[in-house]
Parts: structure tokens; C-alpha cells; sequence
């Protein structure tokens, strides 16, 4: 069976440059020789999401509406990498702040895991953050209606198994965080 190839992009047009969709329509050419004419691609940045766990063991998580489902879900504290951000960390730590009022702690790159690679172009790049603590008071976007809530891992854990976490690229990261922690994995613990 031969190793699979990139495809060779034959054009590409944007059907669509706005700040939350930008579409493009490309025509490939598999390594088969086959020719698709209307292959989309979402172009999004960088996203970034953190596990932030305080010193009395309790994960950071917001509670907010998500218009695509039409209801309010858990979620950790997340966003873009903007253009003035350093880093995916950087932008991390930004939305942990401006989000839930929660910064400091021990950082360290949790994963990388994309939404659906092949549509999405971008990466999410998520963190674990032991120790943070309250130093301000959220100061979420005029688009964001959050609340903030410090639920204790155990139960974080039973909303997981539950059901109660749906975002993938959120649950992920809080799966990776439980199991590490569950089977005593270093990064898992301060």
C-alpha cells in the first residue's frame, strides 16, 4: 500500500473574508490522479484553551452561551491568538485573565489537537495551569455573557462522564488533564 501524498492544489478561491468565517473553495488533484473540484477549507487562527486548576484542586470553567447549539455549556476559558500576541501561550494566559480574573500558577503546554483537519486549517493549542488565582474581576468582550465557576475535579470529572462538557476541543484537554491525574502522571499534579 503506498504511503498517502498531499494533494496539489490546482486554484483556490474565497468565497468568503469575514473576521469569523473565512471560506475557501479549492480544486485538488489527489496523488490518484482524481480531480475535486469544490474542496472547501475554513481558514481560522490559532485557538488556544486552558485547564486552569487552583491551589484547593478546582478547575476555572465559564459557563456561556453558544449560539451554534442554542444553549448555555461549560467550557474552559479560551479564544483567538490575536496578532499581538507572542505566543499560543500568551494568548492563553490573556484569556484566562480577561475571561475569569485568574492568572499565575505553573504553565505547561497540555496539547495540540485540531477541530476537524480536513476542513479547518488551524491548530488548538491547549494548556494545563496549576495554582492560578483570582487577582481580578472577569472583563469578558461585549460578545462574551459568562460565568465564571471553580468546580472541584472530582465533580469536574462526573460533568465528563455525564455529559455536561460538550465542546470537543474543551473536553479533550480536560480528558487528557483527568487521566494524567488519575493514573498519577506528573503534569497532572502541582
Amino acid at each position: 500500500m503506498a504511503e498517502p501524498l498531499p494533494w496539489d492544489v490546482l486554484g483556490s478561491t474565497y468565497l468568503s473574508r469575514k473576521p469569523w468565517l473565512t471560506l475557501r473553495q479549492d480544486r485538488v488533484r489527489l496523488s490518484s490522479g482524481a480531480v475535486i473540484d469544490d474542496y472547501f477549507v475554513l481558514e481560522y487562527p490559532p485557538w488556544v484553551n486552558v485547564v486552569a486548576v487552583t491551589p484547593d484542586d478546582r478547575v476555572v470553567l465559564v459557563r456561556q452561551y453558544r449560539h451554534g447549539l442554542g444553549r448555555v455549556d461549560f467550557k474552559l476559558a479560551a479564544g483567538v491568538v490575536d496578532a499581538g500576541d507572542s505566543s499560543p501561550e500568551a494568548a492563553a494566559r490573556r484569556e484566562l485573565l480577561e475571561e475569569t480574573g485568574y492568572r499565575g500558577g505553573d504553565w505547561r503546554p497540555l496539547m495540540v489537537a485540531s477541530a476537524n483537519p480536513s476542513t479547518h486549517s488551524n491548530l488548538t493549542y491547549s494548556f494545563l495551569a496549576l495554582g492560578v488565582e483570582r487577582v481580578a474581576l472577569p472583563s469578558p468582550e461585549v460578545t462574551e455573557d459568562i460565568e465564571v465557576l471553580m468546580i472541584p475535579v472530582d465533580e469536574v470529572e462526573r460533568m465528563v462522564e455525564e455529559g455536561q462538557v460538550v465542546q470537543a476541543l474543551h473536553l479533550a484537554p480536560l480528558l487528557k488533564y483527568l487521566l494524567a491525574r488519575r493514573h498519577g502522571v506528573g503534569a497532572a499534579r502541582a
